[in-house]
């Protein structure tokens, strides 16, 4: 037998998609051999329950297991309005064997991050249970099957659970009852209208929330629970499956639900020939959007003709997503973003959704040149260039996946079976899925993508609705545009697409190679560190967590903070600028169309290095200069982005916080519009140019499967061949840079800031400040983040599972970035507490969160609550080093840390030791000891709470001027706009509408 080296391997492997032969397909044929799925030990116990086992080693010692089940809020009668929901929270609150969230505990204990790796989601349709578990000790796995057994007939539901998991609940339904929240909600009404769906959105309704008794709760679960309604589902890194599925069995089988389950009802969703118009007026809107939606029954994917249908369909998205893109970059644009998406939104119904963000007062343009480009490809249809930069671009994706398919993450199977048992997805496997596309893409055409774009008619099934922080718009002026383009499209007077003429190479002509002046090898870490002869150092680590994978990321010490503060603002939007002329030497919409082609003849993930690595050549060696046309966008995007800003109550909020606990420093100050109406977009541009000019001044970090004997040559080229300056620029020492200017308060500071809400909203941050000294800091940085895992944890359980508050969950986050990499100084930034909760009960809940952590300053944590944060911080661990992302991370830390002093390998050492001494020594004492040295101790003597609560009326606030006391006289009051902040494309996730 011939034995094969590991390179070689390596090499067969990616030429095995090349090798795979073209299958002469049957159109009829079914897919895969349903209906037992690909890849899993399948099967159906005597009750009923499906179970799907696989074995995967992605990640090691690791399984995702779920339990799914085919109920959710459309089953709800009317009383019973977010039953479906509240009995998955109440899942994880109380069971048989488990009370007082205790499943959550134990969870923890092993590892198992609440959220994270313990979760659920309740749709129209469906409730998912999702745990993510170790299983290098067998206990671990059986325990964890049977938590599941547990919410499949056993969850408990009593007064007392019911009123403790209230407030989460309800909490939940308050996050969502934002702009972006009310608008998702009128959106899937005016979709659904007619249906039963139309009405069981899955959060339910607040007065369902707040009184439904515990009786109709129980009713709804021992009504729709039942085994034969469900599935098990478990890949993870097993010895065998025969030993799971005997685990499925003795958890399982002994279960049973009531006799005669009743059948799971099919309600249809209406469809309509008019179009429906909905002009939504949001006072609290982010911006202005546009959403069209075409309605159609689910089609079936059951033979080899529905999978080439659904790669056309795919094929059609594609092509039409990279012309919106480029219309949106083009002169005075009729959006800033606009695509187009397909999914099922509910078991009956799939809906083609177009959305835009635009600016105020543009939704009629907007929907016009949207609707005008569906017409355009109903008339002219799609290029031959453009679909085979679309099917490029398809086949690069099914490769890649062929390549990985021995390092597919054990969740992404897992949600496969998911989707098979809920909707009858088949499962084929992806050696079979890779022939069949590589089969079939060639074989589709222009014209067969084409023919896609008559689905998308507004005579048929067709929502169009504008949204808008004033009213510009109305339903009038939508059927008139709406008649225009119609008109257009009968008439044939839409012109055919105007291609742009896209360069062939990245790089126009190929620059000199640079040399290696220095080597060294860094064997504990696995990376090899090289000097070029320009100065640049670039370190590589060659990895085989995936085979189609290289991440690379530089940096260089300098940047904003070393500017004087008259150039802080002009400079800021460099790159934004620079973004949007072509930092790459390329208008972006040019850009994505010469990468697209280079797919055609992308191999492997070398070639993708070689083309990355151009690109970094272009960045330094292309000199940006203002354009009117594309400085415009830009600043027209900006002042809207601004504008948004200042109607959001959440992002005044924070920059409130920012004021407060960093001295209103102009580093982070929010920019205003007439700031930048200042901008010098020269200044901007030329100080872009210099941070990329001197390849002397940077790190390059390279993490992923790469042959070393391969990418030398590319990195000689063109990271070596970036020519070097004659005078260094922008050459720092890090020693000498500047910390970004900012003061935390010395005293007590507790402030409301108020905003006028069409519903009300209430969000919390407590902040304490911290400061580590030089002599301890490694451990002091670890210590830092057990503690806020800590407090986290604890104030979850306190608020939350203990006092059953209304929060849904609270956030602890860790800020040292404002510091200067001094390898002596010390180290200061904050420490916050973040959650939302009810209005009414906020300042008890900041006092409750207070005495929790006064509480472990004085007392300390329990043994129990150590061993669990050591737990999910090992675990955690674990997965990093099997993911090349962390790696990367894990290298850029070792070069950037403070003792970082010309050798890599001992400073990751010297970082990873202080991880385990800090591990080693962090007990209940050492813990309690570390709360009162690095917070203020006691907390309650230097904090800030800010609190973000509903504008009250003049007649109110009078009232309470005379009413209140001396010593609260000091709470400020600042009237805000409200809205949601951003400019993003407002795809709004309604078929998924998951409250996890």
């Amino acid at each position: 037998m011939d034995l094969i080296s590991g390179e070689s391997s390596k090499v067969l492997r990616k030429q095995g998609f090349r090798s795979l032969k073209l299958m002469s397909v049957d159109m009829e044929q079914e897919l895969g051999n349903e209906p037992e799925p690909f890849g899993a030990d399948y099967g159906r116990l005597d009750n009923g329950l499906v179970y799907y086992v696989r074995r995967n080693s992605k990640p090691r010692m690791r399984a995702a297991l779920a339990l799914a089940v085919k109920v959710g809020s459309v089953l709800e009668d009317e009383d019973q309005r977010g039953v479906a929901h509240i009995v998955e929270h109440l899942a994880f609150s109380a069971t048989t064997k488990y009370t007082n969230h205790d499943i959550v505990k134990f969870l923890e204990s092993i590892g198992a991050e609440f959220g994270p790796c313990q979760n659920a989601m309740t749709t129209a349709d469906e409730t998912i249970y999702e745990l993510f578990v170790p299983v290098d000790k067998p206990e671990l796995l059986s325990q964890a099957i049977s938590i599941l057994a547990e919410f499949s007939s056993e969850i408990r539901v009593s007064k007392e659970d019911l009123e403790k998991e209230r407030g989460a609940v309800m909490e939940e339904y308050r996050g969502n009852r934002n702009a972006t929240g009310r608008m998702q909600d009128s959106h899937w009404q005016l979709m659904m209208e007619g249906s039963k769906y139309a009405e069981r959105l899955p959060i339910g309704l607040e007065k369902v929330i707040r009184s439904v008794p515990a009786a109709t709760v129980k009713k709804f679960y021992q009504k729709w629970y039942h085994l034969c309604n469900m599935a098990v589902v478990a890949v993870g890194d097993f010895p065998d499956t025969k030993t799971v599925v005997d685990l499925i069995k003795t958890h399982f089988e002994d279960k049973r639900s009531s006799s005669n389950p009743p059948e799971i009802p099919f309600f249809p969703v209406p469809s309509h020939e008019d179009t429906r118009f909905s002009c939504f007026v949001e006072s609290e809107a982010a911006g202005s959007a546009v959403m069209i939606s075409y309605k159609m029954p689910v089609s079936d994917l059951k033979t080899v003709k529905d999978y080439r249908d659904m790669l056309a369909e795919s094929m059609f998205l594609h092509a039409l997503n990279q012309r919106l893109f480029k219309i949106s970059r083009r002169k005075d644009p009729p959006f800033f973003a606009c695509s187009v998406a397909a999914d099922v939104l509910v078991s009956p119904l799939k809906a083609y959704i177009m959305s835009s963000s635009c600016k105020e007062k543009g939704t009629l343009a907007s929907l016009e040149s949207m609707l005008l480009e569906v017409a355009r490809v109903r008339l002219h249809g799609f290029s031959d260039r453009e679909i085979s930069v679309v099917r490029a671009l398809m086949m690069s994706e099914i490769e890649s996946a062929y390549l990985e398919r021995d390092q597919i993450q054990s969740t992404s199977l897992r949600d496969e079976y998911i989707q098979h048992f809920l909707h009858k997805e088949p499962v084929i496997g992806i050696e079979y899925e890779a022939q069949l596309q590589k089969s079939l893409l060639p074989q589709i055409s222009a014209s067969d993508v084409s023919r896609y774009s008559e689905k998308l008619r507004t005579s048929c099934g067709c929502v169009i609705k504008t949204m808008e922080p004033r009213s510009a718009a109305t339903v009038d002026d939508m059927r008139n545009v709406v008649s225009k383009v119609n008109s257009l499209g009968e008439e044939m007077k839409i012109a055919p697409w105007d291609e742009e003429k896209i360069p062939e190479e990245v790089v126009d002509e190929k620059p000199t190679p640079g040399d290696v002046t220095h080597q060294l090898e860094y064997p504990e870490v696995g990376v090899t560190e090289l000097t070029l002869s320009n100065g640049m150092q670039v370190c590589y680590k060659s990895t085989d967590f995936l085979d189609d994978q290289v991440l690379f990321t530089g940096f260089a010490y300098g940047g904003l903070s070393e500017l004087p503060e008259s150039d802080y603002i002009s400079c800021s939007m460099g790159s934004t600028i620079a973004g949007e002329i072509g930092m790459f030497g390329y208008k972006p919409s040019m850009l994505m169309d010469m990468l697209a082609d280079l797919e055609t003849a992308l191999q492997y993930s070398l070639e993708l290095i070689n083309t990355s690595f151009q690109l970094v050549y272009q960045l330094f060696t292309t000199n940006v200069m203002p354009q009117e046309e594309e400085v415009g966008i830009v600043m027209q995007m900006a002042e809207e982005a601004v504008r948004a800003r200042e109607r959001d109550p959440y992002t005044v909020f924070a920059n409130r916080v920012k004021e407060l606990n960093y001295g209103n420093s102009y580093f982070f100050r929010p920019i205003r519009i007439n700031e930048l109406r200042k901008v010098d977009p020269v200044k901007a541009c030329e100080y872009f140019n210099s941070c990329f000019r001197d390849p002397s001044t940077f790190t390059v970090v390279i993490v992923g499967n790469l042959d070393p004997s391969i990418a030398l040559p590319l990195i000689l080229q063109y990271l070596g061949g970036i020519p070097k300056p004659s005078q260094p620029i922008l050459n720092f020492n890090r020693d000498d840079l500047k910390g970004l200017p900012f003061t935390f308060p010395t005293k007590i500071t507790r402030e409301f800031v108020r905003s006028p809400m069409v519903e009300a909203q209430c969000s919390v941050q407590l902040c304490f400040p911290v400061q580590l000294t030089n002599g301890t800091m490694i451990e002091e940085i670890h210590c830092i983040g057990f503690l806020g895992k800590l407090l986290e944890t604890k104030i979850i359980q306190f608020l939350r599972f203990t006092h059953g508050q209304q929060i849904y969950s609270a956030e602890v986050s860790v800020f040292l970035g404002g510091n200067k990499p001094s390898r002596t100084a010390d180290l200061r930034g904050d420490i916050s507490v973040n959650f939302s909760c009810d209005p009414e009960i906020s300042s008890k809940l900041v006092d409750l969160a207070l005495e929790e952590i006064v509480r472990l300053q004085e007392e300390g944590p329990s043994q129990e609550d150590i061993s669990a944060i050591l737990e999910i911080e090992q675990r955690a661990h674990e997965n990093g080093l099997q993911e090349n992302y962390y790696w990367l991370d894990r290298i850029l830390r070792g070069y950037q840390s403070r003792v970082y002093a010309g050798d890599l390998g001992a400073s990751c050492q010297i970082l990873e030791e202080g991880r385990l001494r800090m591990r080693e020594s962090l007990a209940p004492q050492t813990a309690q000891a570390a709360l009162q040295r690095i917070l203020p101790h006691p907390c309650k003597k230097q904090y800030t709470a800010v609190i973000l609560m509903p504008q009250r009326s003049r007649f109110g606030f009078l009232s309470s001027i005379f009413a209140s006391s001396p010593e609260t006289r000091y709470i400020r009051d600042t009237k805000i706009l409200a809205g949601i902040a951003g400019l993003a494309v407002l795809v709004f996730s309604i078929w998924r509408y998951s409250r996890k």
